[in-house]
């Protein structure tokens, strides 16, 4: 098979290399993919240029998400399967071979029917992108009538967060740094967008819900945006914090969200548990079949060109996801 991978942690043009391979072993309880679309993720750059550490294996095909159709099923999984087309999630965390190859093998249930209207594009983003807003969104429970803050609402994830957030009834608050991305939430179905880089965000929120504040906030900067999330919070409400880069340290004020009931979720959408992970696949398969979710996809690349998708998703300039395309 055609493959892209790497051997050594460095740069995308000293170590990533694209050719061929050896098609993957078909084991017990997994499905093999013909894959047709493979997500580059800001956290598969950074794995491949040593943020996450060393390299976990002697060869890495990179990136978890993805979409393709099911050529083959393994023992235990049942034949009708084959020929279903899927999106993948978690093809390449702590396993060396992901979906930026025209083959992978991977456990049945990672691998969730995709609705026939959804495009394989799409499908390389419902992995990290949308599985992380429906968490953020969801991991409490129904979000009807709630006000709620999406910080970085025309990034992938809050791209998503917005929607998905609409969808279940929430009254809907985005943050942006600029008048293209504030026109992203806006389509997205944001209610109000505040440019946090001009405006007193604290005071048009608080004058916004007349002074009710929002009961949850979708956090991609905890830490730099905890003077505001703690001014703005109402009683009991949750912050759903899956980024902390501006400051990743940050000195937690305890008493003041304690005597607010204020619930702090920090989370790895990797390691989400088993419940947390079914009601995420369940929901954002209701999400596609309702047609709830529209996609942000900023620009594709052949599998040839993996080092230039690389190397454009590491600049952070791109507002959308990054796509390779390989069947």
């Amino acid at each position: 098979m055609k493959a892209g991978w790497y051997e050594n942690i460095g740069s995308a043009a000293e170590v990533i290399n694209c050719g061929e391979m050896d098609d993957p072993k078909l084991n017990s309880g997994e499905v093999l993919v013909a894959v047709k679309s493979s997500g580059v993720n800001p956290s598969d750059v950074k794995t491949r240029a040593g943020a996450r550490g060393d390299l976990q294996f002697p060869r890495i095909i990179p990136h978890s998400d993805g979409g393709g159709v099911i050529q083959e099923v393994g023992e235990g999984v049942d034949k009708n399967r084959i020929g279903e087309r899927v999106w993948l999630w978690n093809a390449a965390f702590a396993r060396a071979f992901g979906t930026c190859a025209e083959l992978i093998s991977l456990p049945s249930e990672q691998a969730v029917a995709l609705p026939d209207h959804t495009s394989f594009e799409a499908a390389a983003c419902l992995g990290v992108p949308t599985s992380t807003a429906y968490y953020a969104v969801y991991c409490d429970g129904a979000v009807d009538g709630q006000n709620i803050l999406v910080t970085g609402g025309a990034g992938a994830v809050g791209h998503y967060a917005i929607q998905l957030a609409k969808w279940g009834g929430a009254n809907v608050i985005a943050t942006v740094s600029g008048d293209d991305k504030a026109s992203v939430a806006q389509t997205a179905g944001a209610d109000l967008v505040i440019n946090y880089k001009n405006d007193d965000v604290t005071r048009i929120v608080n004058d916004y819900t007349a002074g009710q504040g929002v009961q949850r906030i979708v956090e991609v900067e905890f830490g730099g945006n905890l003077g505001v999330s703690q001014n703005i919070l109402s009683p009991n409400g949750v912050i759903a914090a899956y980024g902390s880069v501006a400051e990743g340290n940050p000195v937690i004020p305890f008493y003041d969200l304690m005597f607010k009931g204020i619930t702090l979720n920090t989370f790895l959408i990797y390691i989400v548990s088993q419940q947390a992970r079914n009601n995420i696949v369940n929901g954002i398969t209701k999400a596609l079949n309702e047609n709830a979710l529209s996609h942000q996809i900023a620009q594709t690349f052949e599998l040839s060109e993996l080092v230039t998708a690389h190397q454009s998703v590491e600049t952070g300039s791109i507002i959308g996801n990054t796509i390779i395309t390989i069947n």
